[in-house]
């Protein structure tokens, strides 16, 4: 009965948001509902999660410098690609829901190892687990990037995929907003800004605080924002990522109708796994959107390994670097020399909070 209600009031709200013209005067109400809708919809997952209602993602073992998730609809050509992309042997057959749980690859592309996962199609209504979508959707949240499949015959699905990927909480191809929210004992709401932020003013900040039951709390924005990126700083459970969207099975259209597509569709790169064409662009494509780049490792008084850099994340620091390369080599750091982009001079002694940049070379001095 609890659910019906609930589930009821987030129609309306919906239904209240769709027939409102946005504007000054109404972006208090629309940013007011929002909240509704979000403050409701975490009271159902958590209801979901205490009834044993919540199924969890796939287990997979993460390996190699970066993992990316194929999403798409069942008979993309998914298999296909990932089988021509890596060393996977990932089934193939001409119909639906050929892929029932992970399929992993790894990808070998300018000496980055990249996990390449082949999971189940979804389908419409997969962020309420339709057809296993809920495990689907949450196994992305271990992922590093995301790779959308669409299909040529059929890429009308792309709206849909990226409605279901929005309402599990994944947010594509955008940064986390930097917010800051601290509650406070008193005082009420205090909102300072950075940054001139027209689609979200101080009364729909406070308005949406307090659907959430923060009456008291000091606000620092320092990003432009709206108000559904504002709810997503409160509840906290969101997870940030790159996407490229993919149009697979290019073959099978005229050029005429991929230019068509892609300008109704703006997909990054059209493909085929088949046929095996354009896959080095979007190997190249891949590894640009995990941005990843090489630190080039060097011993104390010998010449730096310019051959096999280790593959790091962009804006990793040095202490990132020691975990990866061994879990106890941080508590025994004593001090580091970077040359390269980052250092202000070559051999500059740096701490393990420095940020590294792409072909820097670094020498570790460990106890």
């Amino acid at each position: 009965m609890a659910f019906e209600k609930d589930h009821s009031k987030i129609k309306e709200l919906e239904e209240r948001i769709a027939k409102t013209k946005y504007n000054k005067s109404t972006q208090h109400a629309i940013g007011q509902y929002k909240a509704q809708i979000a403050a409701l919809k975490d009271k159902l997952e958590k209801r979901k999660a205490s009834s044993g209602g919540q199924k969890s993602g796939y287990s997979v073992k993460r390996s190699g410098d970066g993992t990316v998730i194929m999403v798409g609809y069942p008979s993309t050509g998914k298999s296909t690609l990932l089988n021509a992309l890596t060393d996977a042997k990932s089934e193939v057959a001409a119909y639906a829901f050929t892929t029932l749980t992970v399929i992993p690859g790894m990808l070998a592309y300018k000496h980055a190892k990249i996990q390449i996962l082949d999971v189940p199609g979804i389908v419409h209504g997969a962020a309420s687990g339709r057809g296993r979508g809920k495990e689907v959707l949450s196994t992305m949240r271990n992922a590093d990037m995301c790779m959308i499949i669409l299909e040529s015959m059929h890429p009308n699905h792309l709206k849909s995929i990226l409605k279901e990927i929005n309402e599990t909480g994944i947010r594509l191809n955008k940064k986390k907003p930097d917010v800051k929210i601290r509650k406070t004992a008193k005082d009420g709401i205090r909102i300072g800004r950075t940054v001139k932020t027209p689609d979200l003013n101080d009364a729909t900040v406070k308005s949406i605080l307090q659907t959430f039951r923060i009456n008291n709390a000091d606000v620092l924005i320092r990003s432009v924002i709206n108000a559904d990126e504002f709810i997503d700083c409160i509840q906290e459970n969101k997870k940030y990522m790159n996407a490229i969207i993919v149009l697979n099975k290019e073959d099978v259209v005229t050029k005429e109708r991929l230019v068509g597509l892609k300008k109704r569709l703006g997909f990054d790169i059209s493909v085929s796994g088949e046929e095996e064409t354009h896959l080095d662009e979007l190997k190249d494509l891949i590894y640009d959107k995990l941005e990843l780049i090489s630190v080039f490792l060097k011993e104390p008084a010998k010449p730096a390994d310019l051959e096999e850099p280790l593959v790091m994340f962009r804006d990793c620091t040095i202490k990132d670097v020691c975990e990866k390369l061994h879990r106890d080599f941080v508590d025994k750091f004593k001090f580091s020399r970077v040359w390269g982009k980052s250092a202000k001079f070559g051999g500059q002694k740096l701490a393990l909070t420095h940020t590294l940049k792409d072909d820097d070379v670094l020498e570790l001095h460990i106890r």
